[in-house]
């Protein structure tokens, strides 16, 4: 862990950050469906993207989210691996870009195009 000191002249403070090792990298993938498709898209997901992560190397782990709200049926994949390479063994070299399906044209209302990742801290990290 190394500590940085970052001043502000304008304003005559500091602000220390500790500088941590994230213990994963979380990938996130974004989606909507109508509220009456949620129940077999969700189980869509569980029979294709879930599936694939969890048989990819050095995945720790995978979860769905789900929310109904204004009409629309959200869906959140959130995943965790122990890097990059990782990723890339699932979503290829273009590993920032979104990963579909087949059968995604019968449920998703768009595809968004990239999928967003995190650097991830447990207590245990920041302490």
């Amino acid at each position: 862990m190394s500590l940085v000191l970052l001043t502000d002249n304008n304003l005559h403070t500091s602000t220390y950050i500790i500088m941590n090792k994230a213990s994963v990298i979380t990938r996130i993938w974004h989606g909507r469906t109508l509220p009456e498709h949620s129940d077999l898209y969700l189980k869509y997901i569980q029979e294709t993207g879930l599936k694939d992560y969890l048989k990819t190397p050095g995945i720790i782990s995978a979860k769905v989210l789900r929310r109904v709200e204004q009409g629309v049926c959200h869906f959140w994949t959130i995943t965790e691996w122990p890097d990059l390479e990782s990723i890339k063994k699932f979503a290829g070299t273009d590993f920032e870009k979104a990963k579909y399906y087949p059968d995604d044209k019968k449920f998703l209302l768009e595809y968004e195009e990239n999928v967003i990742h995190c650097e991830t801290f447990t207590a245990a990290d920041l302490t």
